[in-house]
């Protein structure tokens, strides 16, 4: 059965650890509830989430973070159905921005906004394929599966 894959970008407004930390709990707590996973890239000028699940769960969860305050210029960057999910055991797996995405000169200068679907889409398939425990994560580690 296809499920949604939504995938955006923020940028975080007052990042901190604590902020980051909250939004975590919120996101796994409210996503264990409604069935969904997926994954969030953060650095202090970038979040960049995959969320995958049923449908109308996925919107009303992009619907949430999109109000939220601690984002600013929230953009839907893909929307779609897939066969499978990315990260079928992570309510939110967590990791920073890796050196083979963009720079900080790079966000700075608009790559989030000129990204394609398909370029998202593949950071999040590259991102999957690499085990949680070998990269260095933002404060609360890997976190809850």
């Amino acid at each position: 059965m296809p499920i949604t894959q939504l995938i955006y970008v923020s940028r975080p407004f007052g990042y901190d650890d604590l902020d980051l930390l909250a939004i975590l709990s919120s996101a796994r707590r409210n996503n264990v509830r409604d069935g969904i996973t997926g994954a969030l890239i953060c650095r202090e000028d970038l979040y960049m989430q995959l969320l995958e699940g049923a449908e109308p769960l996925v919107q009303d969860a992009y619907k949430r973070i999109s109000a939220d305050s601690r984002h600013t210029e929230v953009r839907l960057l893909f929307a779609g159905s897939a066969d499978a999910r990315l990260f079928p055991e992570w309510a939110m797996r967590h990791d920073p921005a890796h050196s083979w995405m963009w720079s900080r000169d790079e966000v700075s200068a608009g790559a989030a906004e000129r990204a394609t679907a398909d370029d998202v889409r593949a950071i999040f398939a590259r991102l999957a394929k690499i085990s949680p425990e070998t990269v260095q994560t933002c404060p609360m580690g890997h976190g809850t599966r």
